[in-house]
């Protein structure tokens, strides 16, 4: 497993783990220059989705990588952490639908996250 590899399915389990869902990792590579990959989650309020963000900073600092920036604390509708070649958008259920990220990166492959041990669970 390569180390882009590794950290989307750290990122996966620690949304798993605090039951965020709608897991989805869309491969951007070959339709964007700043990063690889969008990891993106669903919470049901601020709270959730806080304790979804913390758990992903615990558990990425633990393989020594750190978020380059951090955004959407402050009302955490929309919590973006940028891992550099990972990007993880964690959503309130009602921002999800609003912004509508996978179709607007229509053009990106759709990654099946199975291979991570982690299931696209509604």
């Amino acid at each position: 497993m390569n180390k882009k590899d590794i950290w989307i399915q750290t990122v996966l389990e620690a949304c798993e783990s605090k039951k965020g869902y709608q897991l989805s990792v869309l491969d951007i590579s070959k339709v964007s220059s700043f990063a690889d990959y969008f990891v993106i989650c669903s919470v049901n309020n601020e709270k959730q989705g806080e304790a979804v963000a913390d758990e992903i900073d615990l558990r990425m600092s633990q393989l020594g990588v750190e978020a380059k920036s951090k955004e959407g604390y402050t009302t955490k509708r929309w919590i973006l952490m940028d891992y550099g070649d990972v990007i993880v958008h964690i959503f309130h259920k009602e921002e999800r639908g609003v912004y509508k990220l996978e179709q607007l990166w229509a053009d990106a492959e759709d990654v099946d996250i199975e291979i991570y041990g982690v299931e696209n669970w509604h």
